[in-house]
């Protein structure tokens, strides 16, 4: 058959459980994605198809054994991503040389209470840890699911048991969507409680509801809106601003110049999700134009691609980033025929 080559890969029984998935599902993604047979002889698998398919079939094939002989549980994403790394390699994934996965996945931050590592999943994610590791303070900007808050919490966490601070502060805007805070029951902690509930689940999540209580009551932890930061000076502290895209320009102001010596900031947001009136300026972006040429700030752009929830997840945001970017699209072309007629 012309243009039909075969390469095989010898594996062990182990990492042919990982790599074919319950129902053999994995290796059927990796099948009919690259229009490829993988056909199992006896440990050895075959792996059959046009020249560069199976070259790319191949080379994930070799990446998911390599993740599963360091004792790594291979998950859907990771083969999601895998493929999108052999078939649509963005500019700084074509720069990244050898194992990309492999690299990724030897960056263990911390683990849960129930020990599950928790790590970067992509290079998105991966460049954004190292910048937190690197800088007093990292803009991770991106859409739902991209791991901001939750990496920036594991980061916090590490660095407040390892004593390199001595607490961590958790703030976001307490912006109403839809409903006014002052009809809703309870005092004021239950008023604002619900939109920092994100920040309290990763905490119970990687620290244990025991252990946060305790470090809450002695003030080593405060979950708090950002209002409360006004007026304060916050040393030697992990500082987290989640939801940044609904701050004002002033509160973002307000927010860094809190900030003292000895600590590190990240600041979360999604431009394209924001509830502030349409008439205000968000924060978010003015700090971007405003300090983006300051050292030791760094902004990390996530995508869709460094989605790691379900990949109907992935699908939805890439839609939405298209759908929006015609829409600029768009815009400026009438903008452009406009001025033409004018």
């Amino acid at each position: 058959m012309s243009g039909i080559t075969e390469k095989k890969i010898l594996l062990s029984v182990p990492q042919m459980q990982s790599i074919f998935g319950q129902h053999d599902k994995y290796i059927r993604k990796i099948e009919d994605n690259l229009r490829v047979e993988i056909i199992d002889r006896q440990g050895e698998l075959h792996v059959i198809g046009e020249p560069e398919s199976v070259d790319k079939a191949y080379g994930i094939i070799k990446e998911l054994a390599g993740l599963s002989e360091s004792g790594s549980v291979i998950e859907e994403q990771s083969v999601n991503y895998a493929i999108q790394l052999s078939s649509d390699p963005s500019e700084d994934e074509k720069k990244a040389s050898g194992d990309v996965l492999s690299k990724i996945d030897g960056d263990v931050i911390c683990h849960t209470i129930s020990g599950k590592p928790i790590k970067p999943k992509t290079l998105g994610q991966k460049k954004y840890v190292d910048a937190i590791r690197k800088n007093m303070i990292v803009f991770g900007l991106g859409p739902a699911g991209t791991g901001k808050t939750y990496l920036g919490m594991a980061m916090a966490i590490t660095a407040f048991q390892k004593g390199e601070v001595e607490r961590i502060i958790l703030t976001r805007p307490a912006i109403e969507a839809g409903e006014k805070l002052g009809f809703l029951p309870g005092d004021l902690q239950s008023k604002v409680d619900p939109y920092l509930r994100p920040l309290y689940d990763a905490l119970y999540q990687i620290m244990g509801a025991d252990n946060f209580v305790k470090n809450m009551e002695k003030g080593l932890i405060e979950v708090a809106p950002l209002a409360y930061m006004r007026g304060r000076t916050l040393d030697n502290a992990f500082i987290i601003l989640d939801e940044a895209q609904n701050t004002t320009p002033a509160q973002m102001k307000m927010f860094l110049t809190r900030i003292g010596f000895g600590s590190k900031v990240i600041i979360t947001g999604d431009a394209t999700q924001k509830d502030l009136p349409s008439d205000t300026k968000s924060g978010l972006d003015v700090a971007e134009s405003v300090l983006k040429k300051i050292d030791d700030i760094s902004f990390c752009n996530l995508t869709s691609r460094d989605v790691v929830r379900h990949p109907l997840v992935q699908m939805i945001v890439k839609a939405y980033e298209d759908y929006e970017k015609q829409g600029a699209n768009e815009a400026k072309r009438k903008a452009i025929k406009k001025r033409e007629r004018h």
